[in-house]
């Protein structure tokens, strides 16, 4: 479905509307200079803009900087890249001069926390966005640590920072990794502005005020952007975050859709002028525009030093915000921080069919930069044929910030845009196989999937579109994204299109034809899925479906598979350790994996990631997606080493290193009779010998992995081939931040 004004979601202008800065002159250059020496060579005296970022340069449209990048580098401006460089003193941030207009900092694709440590806080030695895959290229934090460079190379520049470490921390937050709440990134990176999101619109925007001459303190109002001040913005009304969700005794949030199942209240409704009942043409008013409910009002939220030590004013703060993300109907946020406070501007307008065609249809090389010789990417190497087709999700798990992000509104790139670039990889790509490895985003089969009432879409502050149900408004239809598969299979020259995102299955089996297509043409042998959990308990805390919807899915999977005479497996992933996830859950999804003879060979822990919904109830212990009352609902959460690495044990039953662990925990739950031989047991008891587990033993067959496969079941219920995948496991796909 296209957006219209009258949707409450368009932009006032597109964002290749602006004139073009004067240095259009220059042309658009073979890669975006690194050194002098290349700037030289492209007749630059100097930039206008200076990207640092966290990875290696590849100019890709997969690769944040690349695709700012060359965004900015069609309004005119020369655009420079200063990639991984060494932040021990600020030498490296002059390799390029001073910039005219300002510097831009990114950590890289991935969360530089993240990108460093796992999820029980161990160093990772690897890195896939540095060339040769080695880990410490970038500082811990590297939103603040380039920041600060770069203040003390140019102190008079602008400081502009965003990508997804800075838009995950654009308020108080928890961090994980020193177990405390911090303030708002943009006052430890000392930044004029903080962006927010996908950049593209705003950062244009600010780029061209910055040009025609505008003061930074002046350009507070950017949609999409979060600034500090000491008060509001003149002209904004203010609301206290406890007239909308009360701490303590709280009136119930309104229904997200209504009396009348759409986005917002009725009395909402008729505040802004809608009529409901009818849309008919009514006679024409002379008067001046009335603002709708939530136009020009910011929402006070409590301050820094106030969540930083109460839980439920942490837990209420980061319920405002989630429900404030919708950039039809978002108010500004204020917070304050001492004796300044964050501005945090609604959201920017999702991009077009057509700013998107434009965006991914930019001079990219599609290759690293030169500079890095032979030396191998890895995260370039996983994406190098994948082609993105869209941007967002409205699944809105709780412990994905991908929402938080990029939004629920889909924005999806044309056929014509996709086939273009599928024919770009067959001609650009060295080495080129004939294999797509990937169409898709976030999610598989999500493109052209939109709310089908404008007025539900511009106005719902719903979490998620397809939890507890699939929403009636939602468009389930996938006729979009089977037409776009059958063109790319047409496209010349291309043997095969695989689908490496995950899908949504929930979504799959509302429309049957799309499973068919999937699994008879795009399944390379194994298919992911992410189930995540098999009970209740952890599902309604990860806002997933129940297993019965995996189940319908498995069946159309298994029937479409047998029909093309094709073996081919799923691949469900789980996690461990989520928060609302009792001891006795994990034993029960043990013993379901067990039933279906499957056994998991890495397991991913959870990891509380800024902002996330899951990371709040993980900090709080308390069920932030619900109104937090007095006796607010507690919430069982594994912490500590011990609990974690049981979770994660369990989920592993099948590896003699967990067995003891597991044995004492089955003890202490009662469930003695869980050890043994028998088919109904976990673990075997102390004095069974195991064959894999005498030192030097080797197992004939590799355990079925979320890597390996998920094996089929016959109608004679016979034991399950073993998937003969011996590939390592890819990490995830990286995507545009």
């Amino acid at each position: 479905m296209n957006t219209s004004k009258s949707s409450g979601l368009q932009a006032e202008r597109s964002l290749f509307s602006y004139p073009k800065y004067w240095a259009e002159c220059f042309g658009p250059a073979p890669f975006l200079p690194t050194c002098r020496a290349e700037m030289d060579a492209l007749g630059w005296d100097s930039c206008d803009i200076i990207i640092v970022t966290g990875d290696a340069y590849v100019d890709h449209p997969s690769f944040g900087m690349a695709v700012i990048g060359r965004v900015l580098e069609a309004q005119g401006f020369r655009v420079g890249i200063i990639a991984q460089p060494d932040w021990s003193d600020k030498t490296a941030f002059e390799s390029l001069g001073k910039p005219n207009l300002f510097f831009g900092v990114t950590a890289g694709n991935m969360d530089s926390m993240i990108n460093r440590y796992t999820a029980e806080k161990r160093i990772r030695h690897d890195d896939a966005y540095t060339p040769g895959n080695i880990g410490g290229k970038r500082p811990d934090r590297a939103v603040v640590v380039y920041s600060q460079r770069c203040r003390e190379a140019y102190k008079d520049v602008p400081v502009v920072i965003g990508g997804i470490e800075a838009s995950l921390r654009r308020i108080a937050h928890y961090d994980y990794w020193q177990e405390k709440v911090r303030r708002s990134v943009i006052f430890d990176a000392k930044a004029d502005i903080l962006i927010y999101g996908n950049a593209e619109r705003p950062l244009v925007e600010v780029a061209h005020r910055i040009a025609n001459g505008e003061s930074m303190d002046t350009i507070q109002d950017v949609r999409g952007t979060a600034v500090i001040r000491k008060t509001p913005i003149a002209g904004w009304r203010g609301s206290d975050s406890t007239a909308i969700d009360k701490v303590g005794k709280i009136d119930p949030i309104p229904n997200p859709y209504g009396a009348d199942d759409v986005g917002c209240s009725k009395s909402e409704f008729a505040k802004a002028g809608v009529d409901l009942q009818s849309d008919m043409a009514k006679p024409i008013t002379v008067q001046p525009p009335r603002l709708k409910p939530w136009e020009k009002v910011y929402v006070k939220l409590p301050a820094f030093e106030q969540v930083s030590v109460n839980k439920p004013l942490y837990a209420h703060a980061s319920r405002i915000l989630h429900q404030e993300t919708n950039p039809g109907c978002a108010r500004a946020l204020f917070q304050r921080h001492g004796d300044r406070s964050v501005w945090v501007n609604p959201p920017a307008f999702p991009l077009e069919t057509e700013e998107m065609d434009h965006v991914f249809g930019l001079p990219y090389q599609r290759i690293p930069h030169p500079a890095y010789g032979d030396d191998k990417i890895p995260a370039y190497d996983m994406i190098k044929t994948s082609v993105n087709i869209m941007r967002g999700c409205f699944g809105g798990c709780s412990f994905c910030s991908i929402t938080e992000h990029e939004g629920r509104i889909i924005q999806s790139r044309s056929e014509e845009s996709i086939i273009e670039e599928i024919e770009q990889i067959r001609d650009k790509v060295p080495g080129f196989t004939g294999v797509i490895s990937d169409l898709g985003g976030p999610t598989a089969n999500m493109y052209k999937l939109r709310c089908k009432s404008k007025k539900a879409e511009s106005t719902c502050r719903r979490l998620s579109c397809v939890y507890p149900d699939i929403c009636k408004h939602m468009d389930t239809d996938h006729t979009p994204t089977i037409d776009l598969y059958r063109k790319a299979r047409d496209v010349e020259g291309v043997k095969k299109i695989l689908i490496a995102s995950g899908v949504r299955y929930d979504l799959a089996i509302e429309d049957p034809r799309y499973v068919k297509e999937l699994v008879s043409h795009h399944v390379g042998g194994y298919l992911k899925i992410a189930p995540e959990h098999t009970e209740s308990g952890p599902l309604s805390k990860m806002m997933k479906p129940g297993m019965g919807t995996y189940d319908k899915f498995k069946e159309l999977f298994d029937k479409y598979s047998k029909e093309a005479g094709k073996k081919q497996y799923l691949i469900p992933y789980f996690i461990s350790a989520h928060p609302g996830t009792t001891d006795e859950d994990m034993v029960n999804m043990a013993l379901w994996l067990k039933a279906h003879d499957f056994k998991l060979d890495q397991v991913q822990n959870f990891y509380p990631s800024p902002m996330a919904n899951a990371t709040t109830i993980y900090h709080t212990e308390m069920n932030s997606l619900r109104n937090i009352k007095n006796n607010h609902e507690e919430v069982a959460v594994p912490k500590g080493a011990r609990q974690r690495r049981l979770h994660k044990a369990i989920l592993r039953y099948h590896d003699p290193a967990g067995w003891p662990q597991i044995r004492e925990a089955l003890k202490s739950m009662g469930k003695a009779h869980l050890i043994g031989r028998g088919p109904e047991c976990l673990v075997p008891d102390e004095n069974s010998r195991s064959k894999s587990s005498k030192p030097g033993h080797k197992r004939g067959n590799k355990a079925l992995t979320k890597h390996t496969g998920f094996s089929q079941f016959n109608q004679a219920n016979t034991k399950p081939r073993v998937g003969k995948n011996k590939r390592k496991p890819n990490k995830s796909k990286p995507t545009h931040h």
